[in-house]
């Protein structure tokens, strides 16, 4: 199944909330005036766009009909589309320049980051690279044994130590196994406690300095993983890892089970984080490769 198919599956339930949303304005109004875009607003809002966002969108589409000389509210919905694609364009490839690359994952726990960097494991493997995981949430034996299993799965090396262990310690184990197994990237795991802040953020400072200390010239990707169905908590959540540590993508999951979808445009218009990835799925094939074109035909 290519990736438009997966896509348009996934955001089934966010598409229909949508489009019936939408379609329901076009239906009520003859022209396009102010007080259809006042309809339209609402509408996105209800759909977990956020305020900002969805205000946004409608100043794009503003200047579309006014450009274009619109006057038909039918025209809308492909318009809507060409500005959500607008609004998600960007570079959304991983950098994988070095060998090795080191992708830092991070997020609360329950948001399916172990998960994730099994099927990312999988998805970089298929492309010919080599990749160690380093199993660097010790605060939960499940967390180990899950990452363990997706290593499995996907037929990576993991570097694991047992709960409780420094995960700082655990980095640098599995920087060091991975560069004397010549992995093309390195995955590391981390701990997702928010409610504890000061905690994480001591702990990922020391991973950090110890990824620079033990590969300087090594790109770093810091991963912030979002489950989908929380809508805007989302957002809320990666300003506050934001605050924490320098995010350089998001991934967001279970798309599949949510009508929430709409928050993704916020995380990337808000936050002007670019999503790399997304979760349409259960299997080991459904994290996909963000496109914003896709995406906004995945929405209508």
């Amino acid at each position: 199944m290519g990736f438009f198919s997966k896509i348009g599956q996934g955001l089934k339930k966010t598409r229909d909330a949508l489009s019936n949303g939408v379609q329901d304005v076009i239906a009520s109004f003859r022209k396009i005036d102010e007080e259809f875009f006042e309809e339209l607003l609402e509408t996105l809002i209800s759909c977990d766009i956020g305020a900002a966002t969805a205000e946004d969108i409608c100043e794009r589409l503003k200047d579309k009909v006014k450009h274009q000389n619109i006057q038909d509210p039918d025209q809308i919905t492909e318009l809507l589309r060409e500005s959500i694609a607008e609004m998600m364009e960007g570079d959304c490839s991983l950098n994988l320049a070095t060998k090795p690359t080191v992708l830092l994952v991070i997020g609360v726990n329950g948001a399916g980051k172990t998960t994730t960097i099994g099927k990312l494991a999988h998805n970089l493997k298929k492309t010919g690279k080599k990749v160690v995981l380093g199993a660097a949430d010790t605060f939960r034996a499940a967390a180990i044994d899950q990452l363990k299993v997706w290593a499995d799965r996907a037929g990576v090396d993991i570097i694991s130590a047992p709960e409780g262990s420094d995960p700082a310690s655990v980095v640098f184990d599995t920087l060091k196994a991975g560069v004397a197994r010549g992995a093309d990237v390195i995955i590391c795991d981390t701990a997702g406690r928010l409610h504890n802040k000061k905690n994480l953020m001591d702990e990922l400072a020391k991973i950090h300095r110890v990824i620079d200390r033990e590969l300087p010239d090594a790109n770093k990707e810091v991963l912030l993983v979002l489950d989908g169905t929380t809508g805007q908590n989302a957002v809320n959540q990666a300003k506050e890892f934001g605050s924490v540590t320098p995010v350089t993508g998001i991934i967001v999951t279970k798309l599949d089970g949510t009508a929430k979808g709409g928050a993704v445009l916020s995380v990337k218009s808000e936050l002007n984080l670019p999503v790399k990835y997304i979760g349409v799925g259960e299997g080991i094939d459904d994290l996909q490769p963000f496109n914003a074109q896709d995406f906004a035909k995945g929405l209508f």
